[in-house]
């Protein structure tokens, strides 16, 4: 009988993927661990392997298309002996499939809208249009991108024809539409509302009410940016944080790390490890975790989680947003391993090319803006770590020693703390494990 390949959950928290390229074409036979399709979430790009052998009998869903669900049929394979274009005729259909779930969560995301208008501002609701949707009993027939770019741009799906399959109206069609002009959505919420500031943002009319259509561009979220969204919102509203800043002097450091470097031997005349301060920050903050037990912890709803080898994780920027791919095990390895490590993870980061486990996890991480200049700031804690510390850039400082003034590179940083896990004076402890190991940076070589 036929085999039906399902989008995968490549993560815990995976709730739809985009189906990026496909390695196969209808007709190809494919063995069980043979490269069929590469799936973008949205912190990787990864590929997928066939489990079952057989001949590729139809590609449900052609690359390019965004948001499949978990679990939904992407393509169906003919098993051995197996007529592949009656396995093709039994495979579901990518157009008729996915109406029920796009338009359940439009429905949701629709009510809060409602409510944000007050009763007394309130209108009586029109009487119902004519029937002029695409499908049966006036139902209009869309695809989920082309539903958000129209109620983004506030045009009148009713009024478009749809070029798809069936008269399915997709993102083409919304795009002409808003070229040409189309009927557009009558904003609901009265001027004088749409100053008011919302906790998920702005409504459609009230941008519309706030600015000047034509003086601003509408870029749809990625699901990069939704996460990241999602996330910080989590963070900040269910984790109680408080936050410690030290200065740490980093001229012994920094002289370190010239010898480190000035030592790395040649390697296709290359030198083999270039060590940064961001490795050594890395490289300190896991043996002040080791040093302060108490402080290398997570916190859950059952316990807390004391975690016995120190694996910190390291915001990265990428194209979108940012992700934080931890280094294991920390503090045991080399400046040198450390650098080479976090050069392949912020490369494959950027490409979107990490598995899951390799950003999932760890109990504190550290953000560094100091290469832009920042001089100081406060990180917001990624879930599920306790701490995160931010490190700002190193910089020359008058500095009172001894009762004299002289000029030391300094560096300022500050500690994000998890209230419920980690107390103010056990904090304050972690720092200063970190501060001395800044500043005494041979002490990271034991």
């Amino acid at each position: 009988m036929p085999i039906n390949i399902l989008m995968p959950a490549l993560s815990p928290t995976m709730e739809v993927g985009n189906l990026a390229k496909w390695h196969v074409k209808e007709g190809d036979k494919v063995a069980s661990g043979d490269v069929i399709a590469e799936i973008e979430t949205d912190k990787a790009t990864m590929e997928v392997e066939a489990v079952d052998e057989g001949t590729v009998a139809k590609i449900v869903v052609p690359e390019g298309t965004a948001d499949v669900p978990v679990n939904d049929v992407i393509a169906v394979l003919a098993g051995e002996g197996e007529d592949a274009k009656a396995a093709a005729s039994a495979a579901p259909s990518a157009e008729a499939k996915p109406e029920k779930k796009a338009e359940e969560p439009a429905a949701k995301t629709e009510a809060p809208a409602k409510e944000e208008v007050k009763p007394a501002e309130a209108k009586p609701a029109p009487a119902p249009a004519p029937s002029r949707g695409n499908g049966q009993a006036g139902r209009i027939f869309a695809s989920p991108l082309a539903k958000r770019l129209a109620k983004a741009s506030g045009i009148d799906l009713a009024a478009v024809a749809g070029s798809g399959p069936h008269g399915r109206i997709v993102q083409r069609d919304v795009e002409a539409a808003a070229k040409g002009g189309v009927t557009r959505v009558a904003p609901v919420a009265a001027p004088g509302a749409a100053s008011a500031a919302l906790p998920q943002g702005m409504s459609d009319q009230q941008v519309r009410a706030l600015y000047e259509v034509g003086s601003y561009e509408i870029v749809p979220h990625d699901s990069v940016r939704k996460i990241i969204a999602r996330r910080l919102v989590e963070a900040k509203t269910t984790i109680p944080h408080f936050y410690l800043t030290m200065d740490c002097r980093i001229d012994k450091l920094l002289a370190l790390r010239a010898d480190i470097n000035a030592a790395a031997p040649e390697v296709d005349g290359k030198p083999a490890w270039k060590v940064s301060v961001n490795d050594m920050v890395i490289k300190a903050l896991a043996k002040a975790l080791m040093a302060v037990p108490d402080a290398n912890v997570t916190w859950t709803s059952e316990g807390m989680l004391k975690h016995k080898r120190a694996d910190v994780g390291v915001a990265v920027s990428i194209p979108g947003g940012l992700i934080t791919p931890v280094v294991r095990q920390a503090e045991t390895k080399t400046l040198s391993a450390i650098a080479s490590e976090m050069k392949d993870l912020a490369a494959r980061a950027r490409k979107k090319r990490l598995a899951p486990e390799e950003y999932q996890g760890g109990s504190s991480a550290v953000s560094n803006l100091g290469m832009f200049g920042v001089k100081d700031f406060a990180a917001v804690i990624n879930p599920p770590h306790a701490t995160i510390l931010a490190v700002g850039a190193g910089e020359e400082r008058a500095i009172v020693e001894n009762g004299e003034i002289k000029v030391a590179t300094m560096m300022t940083v500050t500690l994000s703390t998890d209230h419920r896990a980690v107390d103010g004076a056990l904090g304050a402890e972690l720092l200063a494990a970190f501060k001395r190991y800044i500043e005494a940076p041979a002490g990271m070589l034991a």
